[in-house]
Order: C-alpha cells, then structure tokens, then sequence
C-alpha cells in the first residue's frame, strides 16, 4: 500500500539565493503596486458611467487594494528578515507530497518522522530521513 505524505524543502542561504529572492519580492511587490493603480483607474472609469453607485465602487475597489497593499505589507517584512539572514542558515522553502511504499512489517515511527530535502543554489546536497 502506498501512501502520502509531507516532505520539507530546505535551502541552504548562499549569496546567490539571497540576491535571487530579493528579486523574486521585488518583482512581487511592483505586480502588486501595478494592480494597485490599475483598480485606481478602473474605479475612476466605473465611476463615470451613469446608473452605478459610485459608493459601492469605491468600497469595492477599496477592499481590493487594501488586500494588495496588505501583500505588499508582508513582502516589505519578508524583505527585512531576509536582510536579517544569515549565510549558511537552513530556511523552509516549501513542502512537498511523496509516495511512500507501506508493507506489513515497516516501522510506522520511521514513515511518520519529518524528512526533508536540503537544497543549495538549487542542488540537492542531503536528504534527512
């Protein structure tokens, strides 16, 4: 019997990965800033057509950039504990399922530990199991 389950990504901060990421928010947070003034146009545009609340625009338009400016929030904080960082620190990426083979006989505790796969500048260097 097979089953899934949960393995962490790890990645090791190097130099590159950090640079890597800085971009990675950076580019997140003008998408965001760019949405932002792309609903503020919209809005202004909606507003002039005849027959629609303008109140209701306004407050529905509004709900939109306060979520996109509470994103752009996070990415500044992510930006700053990334300055924080330091080279050769071990930091969750991400999880991912894996298949795992489950027989009569296999030790459950060793199936249920956390396992992780460690990466650095996008090479696997260890598995721990």
């Amino acid at each position: 019997m097979k089953i899934m389950r949960k393995v962490l990504i790890k990645q090791i901060v190097t130099e590159k990965s950090k640079t890597k990421l800085k971009n990675k928010f950076n580019q997140s947070q003008m998408r965001l800033e760019q949405e932002c003034q792309q609903l503020l146009f919209e809005q202004r545009k909606l507003q002039n057509k005849t027959g629609v609340s303008k109140q209701e625009i306004s407050q529905r338009f509004q709900q939109e950039i306060n979520k996109r400016k509470e994103k752009i929030n996070l990415i500044d904080f992510k930006l700053e504990q990334l300055d924080i960082l330091e080279i050769g620190s071990e930091m969750i990426e991400k999880e991912v399922e894996a298949l795992v083979e489950v027989e009569v006989g296999s030790h459950w505790n060793e199936m249920v530990n956390e396992k992780a796969i460690v990466i650095k500048d996008d090479v696997v260097i260890r598995i721990d199991e």
